[in-house]
């Protein structure tokens, strides 16, 4: 691997961490609020990556470097531990816990498009000719803000990405819980129960592997929309946009 798609491969993994780290304490945090202490017992009520590292080193660690050296891409797993049976007696309350995780990320995506707009209007940003995930903004600038673009870029597309497929409402993903949301009690409660049975948990695999194929075209669509809104004199189409071998 060179130099440069190492240094990216780092930066990449950086950033997974950072979009992690929030997101699951998001989750360890409206679970706290909403009356369910393990995770805060757990030390998951916290931005430092430790303890959520510590909680699934293979999901925050391993697998994520490897698949970074495989498809240039991190892709990984975290937990946040809660009580079941809290979540049984209060499946709204457990249901807000799940789409905090995918909020976090919305508002870290919000964070870098805010920075990234204030940038281009002042002129320190422009676009490049062709956009991808890791580099969708340029700078003259040299030195240590000369990795400004490439940090906002990825955190950006990271956190859009997140917010994206957790909220696709297949099981294990956290929409598949926010449904709950839209049900009573009761019917919350069997559905909760359904999807988190063992018998249903075997097809968990199978479950993300449907959600990365309806996340793909999804993804194509609102992330050109973003940059068409972010230039908004400029027309990026899906053929302007090289994207890496994970959304072909």
């Amino acid at each position: 691997m060179e130099q440069k798609e190492l240094a990216y491969a780092f930066a990449w993994y950086f950033v997974f961490i950072i979009s992690a780290t929030f997101h699951e304490a998001a989750h360890a945090w409206a679970a706290k609020k909403g009356g369910d202490l393990t995770a805060y017992h757990g030390g998951q009520v916290s931005l430092n990556p430790w303890p959520h590292i510590k909680r699934a080193p293979l999901g925050m660690v391993l697998i994520p470097i490897i698949s970074i050296f495989l498809i240039k891409w991190p892709f990984g797993f975290a937990q946040t531990p809660y009580d079941p049976v809290w979540a049984y007696k209060n499946p709204r309350k457990a249901a807000w816990m799940s789409l905090a995780g995918p909020a976090a990320n919305f508002l870290l995506m919000v964070i870098c498009f805010i920075i990234i707009e204030i940038g281009v209007i002042s002129g320190f940003f422009t676009g490049p000719e062709t956009a991808n995930p890791r580099l969708f903004v340029t700078s003259d600038a040299e030195g240590f803000l000369s990795g400004v673009p490439i940090f906002l870029s990825m955190l950006f597309s990271m956190n859009l990405i997140l917010f994206i497929l957790n909220l696709l409402p297949i099981p294990p993903l956290d929409g598949s819980h926010v449904i709950a949301l839209f049900m009573n009690d009761n019917t919350a409660r069997k559905y909760s129960t359904a999807i988190a049975s063992p018998a249903f948990g075997i097809f968990g695999f199978v479950g993300l592997i449907l959600a990365w194929q309806v996340f793909d075209p999804v993804f194509h669509v609102i992330f050109t929309k973003m940059l068409n809104i972010i230039y908004w004199v400029t027309d990026y189409s899906y053929s302007a946009l090289l994207l890496p071998p994970f959304f072909t």
